[in-house]
């Protein structure tokens, strides 16, 4: 696990400030994320051409090092991820007359680039963000994972140059980078907590959609997409069948991730899918598993006691951590971190059982993406609930409920509800999974930011596209699709990839391993929710060997007591937060609506803990990214403090 981060010139055979510069430009932008790599930096550069990375040593310790070279030195890469097939596929290229010299993955990515171009990435069983200087065509080849579990940030500068990394920050380093906030991912994030792909919050900088890979030459910028999440309308087959396909890919996706030169754990929720990774994982080590797990004092979020039952039925060497409000001292440092705006309060936890983690091992494997792949989430449930709602006739729907919604004053009992039903199923699950509507963010904007954004909404036409091109005749089908595409890379694993990073933290993820992915997409929908039971064919494949009672308990996320902790020790500082004349000054937000969602929330008239959360974490992120480096003095983070030149500092 490591970062990348370079740039390459419209013209490579020169250099825009010459090679002393550019050395320091590029070694500016890798010490910018040391926490991905604290063990080793590589750098290489060549005419207008610089690639960098900074390694966490998994595979391969002493041989391992980047940037890397083929052997003809055509090809040189720099790689963030692991490749959990290449022991099989560097056979294969052995076969086909390539000499290896090293035991990484990472020449296996060189020497697949060689045999088979940019079509090498249909040949990866892995996580990845790579970037690849092709010396003979002239040309960078960048590629990111099937379904974003890696992170991949990039942009043109005005003179062309193509600037590249795994954490945005690293990009902000490059002196011709600009940072204007983008208006349309502003507005995503108030709808939906994160920024989705491929928008960035800073304008003219985007993120590598996952699934796709990025050709840059002569100053060109083309983008593909190789591989995606694919639901058709199928045959379907026995239970049965399903089950023992399931049950042995399931197995061999765990397995294949066991693969590592340094101790190896995982985390465990006492949800059904990490019980199951764990479980699968206690079959194939010959010690017992580490796991690892959070909990908090408040018992609603309290799941330690499934995580227990889960350990104790596995033989686990069980290590746990109860996570208290004097945690939330950290979420300066989380901002740093996230790069972006990030409401998600579950990232605490995160942090917290990647901190502990990481006191043990250095690699996790975690069950994140069950609830995409098999509908998981209890927004699907709800939806089903609400699926006779699309009879009522449009004209009352539109013409009757919408205006009176929109009349309704805030507060008004049933107003955001009556909104809700009256729109189409698609625009309806949107807007329940928004933490601001468009209905409220009329009251929250102001009328300059309104101006700003005028009448398109890009967070919506994107998610409304997704989930309008698949048709497979189940109204699931399109939202296990859209949250694929959008929530699992933009917030699930965004929040791991940045937390464990943060710590210096592999994660590994097996419930999305491609080939999986590929067959569960061709089970019926009817047999992931079946009536209102969710993740129904996951639970038969693993029942027997999960405990009934993980099995049968109620769904729970990996939730925060966010409204306490807003209620007691966070009140003041978010009630100072957003009514500071610096967070006012910005001309986002009406102060009299935000007053509003203080004075209810305090009065318990509204709980309005979720919205008041996203819009500090807003501001947090403007004083951490835009302020301070308007006054060119960026943040540091403490980790990585120690390996800043005394200049960065």
């Amino acid at each position: 696990m490591c970062g990348i981060a370079g740039f390459v010139e419209r013209d490579v055979t020169g250099t825009r400030g010459g090679r002393q510069e550019n050395t320091a430009i590029l070694d500016r932008m890798c010490r910018r994320i040391a926490h991905r790599g604290p063990d080793d930096q590589g750098m290489f550069l060549s005419g207008g051409v610089a690639l960098g990375m900074r390694r966490l040593s998994i595979i391969d310790l002493k041989g391992g090092h980047q940037p890397l070279s083929g052997c003809d030195e055509r090809v040189t890469i720099v790689f963030n991820g692991e490749i959990y097939n290449y022991r099989e596929l560097k056979r294969e290229l052995e076969a086909r007359g390539h000499k290896f010299h090293t035991h990484s993955d990472t020449e296996t990515i060189v020497h697949a680039y060689e045999e088979f171009g940019t079509k090498c990435v249909e040949h990866l069983r892995g996580m990845f963000a790579f970037a690849l200087w092709d010396e003979r065509a002239q040309e960078l080849f960048i590629a990111r994972d099937r379904v974003g579990k890696k992170p991949l940030y990039y942009t043109q500068t005005q003179g062309g140059a193509l600037v590249f990394g795994s954490e945005l920050k690293a990009l902000l380093e490059h002196p011709l980078v600009e940072s204007e906030m983008d208006a349309d991912a502003l507005d995503a994030y108030l709808s939906f907590g994160y920024v989705p792909d491929p928008l960035c919050i800073f304008q003219g900088i985007h993120k590598l959609p996952p699934g796709h890979h990025l050709r840059f030459a002569k100053g060109r910028v083309t983008i593909e997409r190789y591989w995606d999440f694919e639901y058709e309308p199928v045959a379907a087959k026995r239970e049965e069948e399903y089950l023992e396909e399931l049950r042995a890919l399931l197995d061999e996706a765990v397995r294949l991730r066991l693969v590592s030169d340094v101790p190896l754990g995982a985390f465990l929720s006492g949800g059904v899918d990490s019980s199951a990774v764990v479980g699968l994982m206690s079959r194939h080590m010959s010690q017992p598993v580490k796991t690892f797990s959070i909990g908090f004092n408040e018992d609603t979020y309290n799941e330690l006691k499934y995580a227990r039952v889960a350990a104790k039925h596995f033989g686990t060497d069980h290590h746990e951590f109860i996570v208290t409000p004097d945690i939330c001292e950290i979420v300066d440092e989380l901002v740093w971190h996230f790069d972006e705006p990030f409401a998600d309060s579950s990232a605490i936890p995160t942090y917290m059982v990647s901190k502990l983690a990481r006191e043990h091992v250095t690699v996790v494997l975690s069950g994140d993406g069950g609830d995409e792949l098999f509908a998981g989430y209890t927004r699907y449930v709800r939806d089903r609930k609400h699926g006779h709602l699309a009879r009522l006739p449009r004209v009352v729907r539109e013409g009757v409920m919408q205006p009176l919604s929109a009349r309704l004053p805030h507060g008004a009992w049933g107003r955001n509800y009556l909104r809700n039903v009256s729109l189409a199923p698609l625009e309806r699950y949107i807007d329940s999974i928004s933490i601001f509507t468009d209905l409220n963010k009329h009251a929250l904007y102001t009328s300059d930011f309104k101006r700003r954004l005028g009448d398109a909404n890009k967070g919506r036409e994107l998610f409304q596209a997704f989930a309008e091109s698949v048709d497979t005749g189940d109204a699931i089908d399109p939202l296990l699709y859209l949250d694929s595409k959008t929530y699992l890379p933009g917030d699930i694993l965004t929040k791991v990839d940045r937390m464990s990073m943060a710590v210096s933290l592999e994660a590994r993820v097996p419930l999305l391993d491609h080939k999986l992915i590929e067959f569960v997409t061709r089970i019926p929908a009817a047999l992931k929710m079946k009536g209102l039971e969710t993740k129904y064919i996951f639970k038969q494949a693993v029942r027997g060997f999960v405990p009934d009672e993980i099995l049968n308990r109620p769904k729970q996320g990996f939730g925060v007591p966010v409204q306490e902790w807003i209620n007691h020790k966070l009140r003041e500082r978010i009630q100072d937060t957003l009514t500071d004349r610096r967070t006012r000054e910005r001309g986002l937000f009406d102060a009299r609506y935000i007053n509003l969602l203080l004075d209810e929330h305090a009065r318990g008239r509204r709980d309005h803990s979720h919205p008041l959360w996203a819009l500090m974490m807003l501001e947090l992120w403007h004083r951490t990214f835009v302020d301070r480096r308007q006054d060119a003095s960026v943040r540091v983070s403490p980790q990585t403090q120690n390996l800043m030149p005394v200049a960065a500092l």
